[in-house]
C-alpha cells in the first residue's frame, strides 16, 4: 500500500515552493491565495525570506504547510494515497490530502495554531531537548523523576526521543540522561515546550477553532500522532486535533502500526528528508522517497 508522510516544523529553507510557484498554474493560484487568506505575502518571505525570516513561528508553520499541499496538489492523477500520516504541524497537510479539510480552512487553522503556540511560548520561558541513545522506557523513567514539568515529546525513531518542558527541568533530565548513557541530550533552540503540558493555552486557542470548522470523512486512514493508529472517523479525527499540541507524537510507532496494516511503499510530501530518515531508522523493509514535481 502506499503511503504518504507529511513533515512538520524545521523542514523549511529559503526558495521552497518556489520551482512549483514558477512551473505550475495550480500551485500559482493557491500561493496567491494563502497570501490573501493570511493577509501577508507569505510567498515573499518562502522563495526569498533570509533563514531568519522563515524561522518566525507565524511564517514556518503556514510555509511548510503550503510546500506540502500544494506539492501534493500539482501531483494530480498520481496521487493516490492509502493512507497517510503528518509529523506534528504535518498532521494538518495530511488531514486536507485526506480530503477532511479543506485548503483553506487547513492553512486558516495552521495560521491560528503557528499564532497560539507562541503566545503559550510567550507565557512561560520553556524548552525541548534532543535525546540520542536511549531506549524510550528509561527516558520516560527519567522525565517522570525529575522535580518540575518535563515529558517525552516526540517519539522519532527508535534511540531518538525529544523531551519538553520548563527549562531548569530540561536542563536537569538532560544532565541525569547523560549519566544513563545517553550518546546526546542536547537542549534544542526552539521557542516553547512543544507537545507537553505548557501549551495548555494554545490548546485551549486552537481547540475552539477545531470545533468551529468543517471536517469531512476522510478519502483514506489517517494515523494521527496521539493515537499512533489508523483513524477513520471526522469526529475521532477532530477530537485527536484537538489533544495535539499537549500530547507527544508518536510518530515511531504510527510508521509501525502502518507498516502492519500494510503500507510498503512511503512517499514524504515537502520540503526536506527529515521523514525519509526516519523511516529507514524505523523500518527498513519498506521504501522510503521523496514526491517530486516535474514540470
Amino acid at each position: 500500500m502506499k503511503a504518504y508522510i507529511f513533515p512538520g516544523q524545521g523542514a523549511q529553507f529559503t526558495g521552497m515552493g518556489l520551482d512549483l510557484y514558477e512551473n505550475s498554474p495550480i500551485a500559482q493560484e493557491l500561493f496567491e491565495k494563502a497570501n490573501e487568506i493570511l493577509g501577508f505575502s507569505i510567498t515573499d518571505v518562502m522563495f526569498e525570506g533570509t533563514p531568519e525570516a522563515l524561522k518566525e513561528t507565524k511564517v514556518t508553520q503556514p510555509a511548510i504547510f503550503l510546500h506540502s499541499v500544494i506539492l501534493a496538489k500539482v501531483l494530480g492523477d498520481s496521487f493516490q494515497p492509502e493512507m497517510v500520516a503528518g509529523h506534528s504541524l504535518g498532521e494538518l497537510s495530511a488531514l486536507v490530502a485526506a480530503g477532511v479539510l479543506s485548503f483553506e480552512d487547513g492553512l486558516l487553522l495552521v495560521s491560528k495554531r503557528a499564532l497560539a503556540m507562541q503566545k503559550a511560548c510567550e507565557i512561560q520561558p520553556s524548552t525541548m531537548a534532543a535525546v540520542l541513545g536511549l531506549e524510550d522506557e528509561i527516558v520516560e523513567q527519567v522525565c517522570a523523576d525529575i522535580d518540575g514539568v518535563v515529558v517525552a515529546a516526540n517519539y522519532n525513531c527508535p534511540g531518538q526521543l525529544v523531551i519538553s518542558g520548563e527549562i531548569s527541568a530540561i536542563e536537569k533530565a538532560c544532565e541525569v540522561l547523560t549519566e544513563k548513557g545517553a550518546r546526546r541530550a542536547l537542549v534544542l533552540p526552539v521557542g516553547g515546550a512543544f507537545h507537553s503540558p505548557m501549551m495548555e493555552p494554545a490548546r485551549e486557542e486552537l481547540a475552539a477553532a477545531i470545533e468551529a470548522t468543517q471536517f469531512n470523512e476522510p478519502t483514506c486512514a489517517v494515523y494521527q500522532n496521539v493515537p499512533a493508529k489508523a483513524v477513520k472517523s471526522a469526529a475521532k479525527i477532530k477530537e485527536n486535533l484537538m489533544k495535539q499540541l499537549t500530547a507527544p507524537v508518536k510518530w515511531t510507532q504510527s510508521i509501525q502500526a502502518m507498516v502492519a496494516d500494510g503500507g510498503t511503499e512511503f512517499i514524504e510530501v515537502g520540503p526536506g528528508k527529515v521523514l525519509q530518515g526516519l523511516m529507514r531508522k524505523i523500518d527498513r523493509s519498506v521504501s522510503a522517497s521523496g514526491a517530486s514535481f516535474e514540470a
